[in-house]
């Protein structure tokens, strides 16, 4: 981690701050790099995050096995691993809807008329997962008043350029530096 700052205060402080916010939403383990460039002079706020990579997403074909019933215009899915159950269930009311959602037993689910493919279906993107964590990490760590934001986000860095008024084209010149960097 990196923290660049004029004021050498600031930059404790700073350090101090993206370590604990960090642990505090349980994703140290997972970042690989982080970049801070505050100068409150200006003001500007740079953040930039790199993580590491994750397990491949969860597909349906991993926890269960189903079959199509056309005679009866249903889909049954048995069940072979409860742990993704409540997301598999989220996931198919949000594309079939609740109505069509039923679950008799603790390990089958069936649909009626089923209208999405089920084949592949991702029912849970560790990495998905990773990014929700990591922006609200930087959400929390960036200054109160820097509301006027400029995002990036290329493979696995997520950058944001943080101002409390409008972003000079310097600070985005300064933020393409930083994540040219941690390519590296």
């Amino acid at each position: 981690m990196q923290v660049e700052c004029y004021d050498e205060s600031g930059q404790e402080v700073y350090d101090m701050i993206v370590r604990h916010i960090l642990q505090e939403v349980q994703i140290v383990r997972s970042v690989k790099d982080v970049r801070v460039y505050v100068d409150p002079r200006e003001p500007v706020f740079i953040i930039a995050v790199q993580y590491l990579k994750t397990s491949p997403p969860v597909v349906i074909e991993d926890f269960t096995e189903y079959e199509y019933e056309p005679e009866a215009n249903e889909a049954f899915i048995r069940i072979k691993d409860e742990k993704y159950l409540p997301e598999l269930l989220k996931k198919l009311w949000e594309l079939e809807g609740r109505n069509k959602v039923h679950q008799p037993s603790r390990f089958e689910v069936i649909i009626d008329d089923p209208q999405v493919k089920l084949e592949g279906l991702v029912v849970h993107d560790p990495e998905e997962d990773l990014k929700k964590k990591v922006y609200d990490a930087l959400f929390r760590i960036i200054p109160e008043g820097f509301r006027v934001i400029d995002h990036y986000s290329e493979g696995n860095i997520i950058a944001l350029t943080c101002s409390d008024e409008y972003i000079k084209e310097e600070y985005l010149e300064k933020t393409r530096e930083i994540v040219e960097d941690m390519k590296k």
